[in-house]
């Protein structure tokens, strides 16, 4: 039997539970920053959290509180959980700062904090769900 990559195990999908950015394209320090650590967001466009996503996604990961709270209101996620990044930060707790007009130096502070919860949260799912064994 042949064994599957990590990859396969995932979908990964972005929105905000804002709509006011639906249908645009990522910032220009978000793209900057993404380029300059190897990642391309091309194809990639906001759209709208729905309450629909909360019946789609064993993990619902918000960026910050008012966010999570958005979110919340919506409904219960019916199969998975949902965490606020900064829950897998090991730096710490809190709220995934907004970089919009601060400069891509707030770009990069942003990317680092979100990589290294991506990082925790990956480790914490292989971990619960038991997919390198």
């Amino acid at each position: 039997m042949e064994e599957k990559g990590l990859g396969e195990y995932f979908m990964i999908d972005s929105a905000g539970t804002a709509s006011y950015h639906a249908g645009e394209p990522p910032d220009p320090g978000s793209r900057r920053i993404a380029k300059k650590h190897g990642i391309s967001l091309n194809g990639q466009y906001a759209r709208q959290f729905i309450a629909n996503d909360l019946t789609q996604w064993d993990y619902v990961i918000a960026m910050d509180s008012t966010n999570h709270s958005n979110i919340r209101q919506l409904g219960a996620l019916t199969s998975g959980n949902i965490h606020l990044m900064r829950e897998f930060d090991p730096e710490g707790p809190g709220d995934v700062p907004d970089p919009w007009a601060r400069g891509d130096e707030a770009f990069l502070e942003t990317y680092t904090i979100i990589r290294r919860s991506c990082e925790k949260l990956l480790e914490h799912i292989i971990k619960e769900h038991h997919l390198l064994q």
